[in-house]
């Protein structure tokens, strides 16, 4: 599905799928123009110290999809919501 062949972050940020780029900030160009903040900080270092609650806890994507989650995503799995985005989590071996 996503992230095949990646080694570096950077080549992760700027992944093309289906003609866009996978993350927002990117497409629209302001990926690095304004400063963090102090919650996006908190929350970059909660996730480099392993947090990991539910729905993110197994989940591998996540997207906003301006309606209601659908139950698959790529025929992955709902694994919950979260304000306006839906996590899905791989089927076994998805990832081996």
């Amino acid at each position: 599905i996503d992230f095949k062949n990646l080694r570096t972050v950077s080549q992760v940020i700027y992944q093309v799928q289906g003609g866009n780029y996978s993350f927002e900030a990117v497409q629209k160009g302001n990926v690095f123009y304004q400063r963090a903040r102090g919650v996006e900080r908190r929350l970059a270092k909660q996730n480099l110290d392993y947090w990991r609650q539910h729905p993110a806890k197994f989940a591998l994507w996540y997207f906003n999809p301006h309606a209601p989650c659908p139950p698959t995503w790529y025929g992955q799995p709902a694994s919950g919501q979260f304000k306006n985005h839906c996590y899905y989590e791989p089927k076994p071996d998805t990832c081996a």
